[in-house]
């Protein structure tokens, strides 16, 4: 599943820009590449003439670091091609302001960038920071994280003849410890509102439990993510390795799927050589993600 644009295209559209060619990156291109390494991005270098104006959603979605963003402002200087950002910190200033004689970024607009960007990886430092002394928190109070396991196949009678009798789902919930949409799942055909088309429905996919690699969770915890991805990484909860960790993740097959195509930066590519660590870490999730069951139709 590719990752989701809508917001930055919104952005772009209520600018108004009038015949705008699109350059857009192929999803899983990792956002550690520096920009002038990203193919897309160097589409747009060779495209671009000058006077042409570079339009941008927000500076931080082509740039991560205060090197990569005055790298960036360099070449377009020297192509002549302006920039504008539409959105975040950084659309309120001129990134193109540059000394009169020397032809130099000004000392001023140098300044503003070098602090903003080191504010956005402060920002992101720190949500990593707490993210992981959540879960350390969690797990130290016994508490796994992650959603609460389907009814075990072997209490699904069990569960049901207890509903017939008149227990209630939340109290098979709690008996059970499981969630009560395991609890409805395992009695759907008993409820009130039970149908006969519902019989027809795919049965949904259970979520499964899979140890990814510490080095492959740190890579994706800065990837562009959709929100169930999201929410399935920050709900893993992390296990100490020796002189590294594991995370814990809970999530349905085709969300394991979609986390591990995220990653495949990580085997590197032009311009992009492979670390032999993340390279290894990427392959020990593919085999854990291929013992999956594949999806039906």
């Amino acid at each position: 599943m590719p990752v989701s644009t809508d917001r930055q295209n919104l952005v772009l559209a209520e600018a108004g820009i009038e015949g705008p060619v699109v350059f857009e990156e192929q999803a899983g291109t990792s956002s550690r590449l520096h920009p002038l390494e990203r193919p897309k991005f160097g589409e747009l270098l060779t495209y671009a003439r000058p006077g042409d104006t570079v339009h941008i959603s927000e500076m931080l979605r082509l740039v991560r670091g205060t090197g990569h963003i005055l790298d960036v402002l360099d070449v377009l200087h020297r192509d002549q091609v302006a920039l504008r950002i539409h959105d975040g910190a950084f659309s309120a200033m001129d990134l193109t302001a540059r000394h009169p004689r020397t032809g130099e970024l000004l000392s001023t607009v140098k300044f503003m960038v070098q602090t903003l960007a080191a504010a956005g990886e402060l920002q992101r430092d720190l949500q990593r920071e707490l993210t992981y002394d959540g879960l350390r928190a969690a797990e130290a109070k016994g508490n796994k994280g992650g959603r609460r396991p389907a009814v075990p196949a072997g209490k699904t009678d069990a569960v049901r003849t207890a509903y017939l009798e008149g227990r209630s789902i939340a109290a098979l919930a709690r008996d059970h410890r499981v969630s009560r949409g395991a609890i409805r799942t395992a009695v759907a055909d008993l409820l009130p509102d039970h149908t006969a088309a519902e019989e027809d429905a795919p049965v949904p996919e259970l979520s499964v439990v899979l140890d990814m690699p510490g080095k492959v969770a740190d890579f994706l915890r800065v990837a562009d993510l959709e929100p169930a991805e999201r929410v399935a990484l920050d709900q893993g909860v992390a296990v100490r390795r020796g002189q590294g960790y594991t995370l814990r993740v809970t999530a349905v097959p085709a969300v394991h799927r979609q986390l591990l195509a995220r990653c495949q930066p990580l085997d590197g590519g032009p311009g992009a050589p492979a670390v032999p660590a993340q390279c290894k870490a990427r392959r020990e999730y593919e085999n854990r993600v291929s013992t999956l069951a594949p999806t039906g139709p």
